[in-house]
């Protein structure tokens, strides 16, 4: 499932490309026939996203409500001026890495003929976009844009007045291990696997520890370091959580083996202590840590 970070790049790549502009809005799946008859023709004003939910608001006030979940996907295509990268969801590569540009194979004719099952395809004037396994896929009301909102915790990706205080009080009142906490879309926002793994690993957070026993300043520390590395992960298009002087390639970015501290590292020398990183599963997901310096 994309984390956070994606869907953040994926509102902003929205707002570029199609922000002011007349939308045609089908399905050619065929499930998305009502929506689409709501939002085709209207002009879309703002795309935002908060944590893994994102939001196309149109003109006459109805909303585009997306939820990639696993298997979701956007695909783009248009002429020269149509700047969106040619996927961001499902599949993705360690890291989530964004995969390729449009506009860069030609002059634009048009939108080709639908491929697979797509949800809902959007066109405007330079390009257009193809949503295919999403999990969530709605034309809704502001009203109920919001109720969507009141059901998620502070997204550190917008980092607002009171978010980080909201955090430490969401985080410290249950007694669920901080790992799954760290999940909870009601406690944090946007956070997935790899995020949970790298930060608590590099605040040396117990992933078993009750969220009622961390102490307010390491619950802090854990929105903080959320912040700073969901940040990278919006400015760079990919998770990378480890600093330059552990990548081996020599290289201006990391390669995908030295993304990480944990994530997908377990049985291979901890890069701190040399303990073997560890996995395990916890709430059905795989947790990755490190049993030497996250006691």
């Amino acid at each position: 499932m994309p984390e956070g970070h994606s869907v953040h790049r994926l509102a902003r790549q929205f707002q570029d490309v199609f922000g002011g502009q007349p939308l045609d809005v089908s399905s050619p799946q065929g499930r998305f026939a009502s929506g689409a008859e709501l939002l085709t023709g209207h002009t879309m004003v703002e795309a935002t996203a908060h944590g893994k939910q994102f939001f196309l608001r149109f003109d006459h006030g109805l909303y585009l409500h997306v939820h990639l979940g696993l298997y979701g996907a956007w695909s783009f295509g248009g002429d020269s001026s149509f700047t969106g990268a040619s996927s961001i969801g499902a599949p993705r590569r360690i890291g989530e890495r964004e995969r390729g540009s449009a506009g860069e194979d030609g002059e634009y004719a048009g939108p080709p003929a639908p491929v697979g099952a797509v949800r809902v395809r959007l066109v405007s004037r330079h390009g257009w976009a193809d949503l295919r396994g999403a999990t969530t896929c709605a034309a809704i009301t502001a009203a109920e844009a919001q109720t969507v909102l009141d059901r998620v915790g502070p997204d550190p990706l917008h980092n607002r007045a009171g978010d980080r205080d909201e955090f430490i009080r969401r985080l410290r009142r249950r007694k669920t291990a901080v790992a799954l906490l760290m999940m909870d879309q009601s406690v944090l926002a946007g956070v997935g696997n790899i995020y949970r793994a790298e930060v608590l690993f590099r605040q040396a957070v117990d992933p078993w520890t009750p969220g009622s026993s961390i102490d307010h300043e390491t619950a802090g520390r854990l929105w903080d370091d959320t912040v700073n590395t969901m940040s990278d992960g919006v400015r760079d298009g990919r998770i990378v959580t480890t600093p330059a002087a552990l990548w081996t390639s020599g290289s201006a970015t990391a390669p995908d083996v030295d993304a990480h501290f944990v994530y997908k590292r377990n049985g291979l020398p901890c890069r701190a202590c040399g303990t073997l990183v560890g996995v395990t599963e916890i709430g059905a997901r795989k947790l990755y840590w490190c049993p030497g310096c996250q006691v």
